[in-house]
């Protein structure tokens, strides 16, 4: 029974920052490569970043490298995003998901991604 609870979304002007956490259970958290993806109104869901089981590693969508920071906490079993300079065009939701493994490189594809949270959205106003 893997649960991952997103949190910290909200409406924010552009050029704002805002705090996305994910609580995780149900798993071995530290064993697996974790990510964020969004999906917008009327779009597909895209890749956001992903971090390696151990943290070591990260991985950004070219449309928010440099905006946008992962990290996770393995002893209390979170994983957050970071995001900074926030553009309309980053609205969407947002949902965490875990892994099949523990390598951040592979999780970039849903397809290696076995459990999905709910996501929460994110509104940026210009």
């Amino acid at each position: 029974q893997v649960q991952l609870v997103e949190s910290g979304g909200g409406l924010v002007q552009a050029g704002g920052s805002l705090r996305l956490s994910c609580a995780a259970s149900g798993f071995t958290f530290s064993n697996y490569a974790m990510a964020w993806f969004r999906q917008a109104s009327g779009k597909e869901r895209e890749f956001v970043a992903t971090i390696s089981a151990s943290g070591g590693t990260t991985y950004y969508a070219n449309s928010v490298k440099g905006r946008f920071t992962i990290s996770r906490d393995n002893a209390k079993n979170m994983v957050y995003l970071q995001m900074n300079s926030l553009k309309p065009e980053d609205t969407a939701v947002y949902s965490c998901a875990k892994s099949n493994g523990a390598y951040a490189y592979t999780s970039r594809r849903a397809g290696d991604l076995d459990s999905w949270g709910q996501g929460t959205q994110v509104t940026v106003s210009s």
